[in-house]
């Protein structure tokens, strides 16, 4: 099963030591590429509060999004599963001739399986997996909700999406005021207050909308970086300060956490949904392509999981899927005390299964899916429904510069790909 040697590992190496379960807070980032961190080789972006999170934590180098696109990537965090075997193969939107997917009833989520562990749940931020019940999260495990409910906002002001306004309490109409990445971060920090004084620990799930377009960063942060990068383009210049400002707000939660004294009992992910939109000024480097793209940089994703004095510090190049998170997380929270063992060797001996991705859309798609699927070594992709499929050999082209013929490994991976086809198609979506 995808991700079950890696469980064992880190569930071996973090001994709990007869402690009380730890909170888990899971943050994740919206449209986030993979070069723009420090610790991932940022060069013009600074982030200081996420780069520090990653030097204490486990940098993973080889994560990816379950889709390149946001619907599918946070169905499989939540559901534990690839996306169109959720029922989420595409977008989930507000608008019956172009949304594509519709969650699962029979399915546990994450949360559910937290709160089996005795945690006190919560979401904040977007939710984008349902507009209504069965499907809000109040109805998928969320003890709290705080946040967005649509696909993405107009205006990061007023929080409208087509004039509409999908910001939530629970099941309440809000009209909050301020920048969305600010209003979510003071919403934890209340949560995060609250909290302490009930006995449970919690899962959080913190889910900003930032850097996702429209890229608009508060006034003060594009101000510092054109002061300090006047030759870089005004795209750039405007998304490096949307990372900044999210970076900023993270720093915000982890001074809270350590002054609180919660810090070393909290356990901390942060990640991305996807790629980065190239569009928009995003920096996926080292990798070739972006948002909405099968290539390493629709779907490699930076990813740091930090857990003081129990996780030790490594940097990881073992394959990691999002979807991996719901069995490893509450497995973790679990677990009352193992060995240690040497994380980066255990997960270096790993051996995976192989990686499907997929992407229903409209408009010029026409409704139809296009897929990728990867040993590991190999990976054979297309990035429209309308392109034939190309092999690379990421082992020695992980920029995917040099498209391969080897029609034996085509053809192996394509019966693979078309038996995860034949099964999702049972699977109802609309």
């Amino acid at each position: 099963m995808v991700g079950r040697f890696l469980i064992l590992c880190l569930s071996l190496f973090i001994g709990l030591m007869g402690k009380a379960q730890p909170n888990v807070l899971f943050i994740l980032a919206d449209d986030l590429g993979y070069g723009e961190l420090g610790s991932y080789g940022a060069k013009d972006v600074k982030t200081p509060f996420l780069d520090e999170l990653a030097k204490g934590g486990v940098q993973f180098n080889r994560a990816y999004a379950n889709s390149t696109v946001c619907s599918p990537s946070r169905a499989a965090i939540l559901f534990g599963d690839y996306p169109d075997r959720v029922g989420v193969p595409g977008v989930i939107r507000d608008i019956p001739h172009n949304t594509w997917g519709n969650l699962r009833d029979d399915l546990v989520s994450l949360p559910s399986q937290f709160k089996k562990l005795s945690y006190q749940t919560a979401l904040i931020g977007k939710w984008h997996l349902g507009y209504k019940s069965p499907d809000l999260p109040n109805d998928r495990g969320f003890d709290h909700f705080k946040g967005f409910v649509g696909d993405m906002m107009d205006d990061y002001y007023t929080h409208l999406r087509a004039d509409k306004n999908w910001m939530r309490e629970n099941e309440h109409v809000i009209e909050p005021k301020g920048h969305a990445t600010d209003l979510f971060t003071d919403w934890t920090l209340n949560y995060l207050n609250e909290s302490k004084k009930l006995k449970d620990p919690f899962f959080l799930f913190l889910a900003y909308n930032a850097p996702h377009d429209p890229v608009q960063p508060p006034a003060d942060f594009l101000e510092r970086v054109q002061d300090r990068l006047p030759d870089v383009s005004l795209k750039r210049q405007k998304m490096i300060a949307m990372v900044e400002h999210l970076d900023h707000n993270v720093g915000r939660l982890i001074a809270y956490l350590k002054e609180s004294g919660e810090y070393e009992e909290t356990l901390i992910i942060f990640t991305s949904d996807n790629g980065g939109a190239l569009r928009y000024g995003a920096n996926n480097a080292p990798f070739n392509g972006g948002k909405g793209d099968m290539l390493e940089g629709g779907i490699r994703i930076p990813c740091i999981m930090s857990w003081p004095d129990e996780l030790a510090a490594s940097v990881t190049n073992q394959t990691f899927l999002l979807m991996d998170f719901y069995r490893l997380l509450p497995d973790l929270a679990g677990r009352k005390s193992k060995e240690e063992i040497d994380l980066s060797a255990a997960l270096a001996a790993a051996n995976r299964d192989d990686m499907i991705w997929v992407r229903r859309e409209g408009n010029r798609f026409g409704g139809q899916a296009y897929y990728a699927i990867s040993d590991g070594t190999h990976k054979y992709l297309q990035n429209s429904p309308f392109e034939p499929f190309t092999l690379y050999n990421l082992s020695q082209d992980s920029t995917e510069q040099e498209p391969l013929v080897n029609k034996e490994k085509e053809k192996e991976l394509l019966k693979k790909m078309t038996e995860h086809i034949q099964q999702s198609g049972k699977i109802p979506w609309q």
